[in-house]
């Protein structure tokens, strides 16, 4: 786990005394809202409610869904960590996760607007060269940003597919990016996705080659199964999102059901209990 830096455990005192928690319940959730680029957070912490999840713009989450006036303690105090993010760095970078030959982000793609880092993973993300830099398992990858801003990565986990990014216009997957070969470079993706063969096909001109290849039956076949398997992974993450959804909605009818006296208290804590091993 990211400890945070000298300046990252002065803001997490001062906002613990502000909101009335103890330090180490204000660290817990700025080291959250670091790895999630300010915009989100997936936390684990008895003050403020167990496990829990927050996100810019109003949407909170915790164990116990029926302490509002803890719901508004940590909403409030999210908000103000989350503004403290932009004056200056809270985590320390762990070796680990350093760029390969010890070196930082490629200096060519100029200054990072949003950094962050989730599990084994770091990103940086650079405007000004519309370059998306990640690191995971001491090795870089640089993808092509498009017209996307990104903000902060989400909190997702899985194989290459499953990761997304938050952009103002909404979550973006790393698989609908263009990967490129190497940092620095602007053009020849290492594997050609979709989305790439019209922005390669200049420099791709003996790429018919291929093509003449799948003609015979037999690399047909292998060809539709490898594709078919590759689209699965991205359709789970809106039932997990949406499986929350309905968790918490069926906490909320129990809960009613059983201040109308239609459920006892050891039925309720039973069901709540099982819809919470959902998550």
């Amino acid at each position: 786990m990211q400890t945070l830096t000298e300046h990252g455990r002065e803001i997490a005192r001062a906002a613990a005394e502000r909101h009335g928690v103890s330090a180490q319940a204000a660290a817990e959730l700025l080291r959250a809202l670091a790895l999630g680029g300010g915009a989100q957070a997936q936390f684990s912490h008895p003050e403020l409610g167990g496990m829990g999840q927050w996100s810019r713009g109003g949407m909170l989450m915790i164990g116990d869904m029926f302490n509002n006036a803890l719901k508004a303690r940590v909403d409030a105090l999210a908000n103000d960590l989350a503004g403290e993010l932009a004056h200056g760095d809270v985590l320390r970078q762990p070796e680990g996760a350093s760029v390969p030959g010890g070196q930082g982000w490629p200096a060519e793609f100029g200054a990072p607007a949003s950094s962050g880092a989730q599990n084994d993973m770091r990103y940086a993300f650079f405007p000004e060269t519309r370059r998306l830099a990640i690191v995971r398992h001491g090795a870089m990858e640089v993808y092509d940003s498009g017209e996307h801003r990104i903000t902060g990565v989400g909190q997702q986990q899985g194989g290459d597919q499953s990761i997304s990014f938050s952009t103002a216009e909404g979550p973006v997957r790393l698989h609908d990016l263009r990967r490129l070969d190497a940092p620095g470079a602007g053009a020849s993706p290492s594997e050609p996705v979709r989305g790439d063969l019209t922005t390669p096909a200049p420099g791709k001109a003996p790429e018919p080659a291929p093509e003449a290849a799948r003609a015979p039956a037999p690399p047909a076949p292998s060809a539709v199964p490898s594709a078919a398997p590759a689209e699965a992974p991205p359709a789970a993450a809106p039932r997990s999102a949406g499986g929350q959804g309905d968790v918490f909605d069926a906490l909320e009818r129990l809960a009613d059901l059983r201040n109308r006296g239609i459920l006892t208290e050891e039925e309720f804590a039973a069901k709540k209990k099982d819809l919470l091993a959902r998550l």
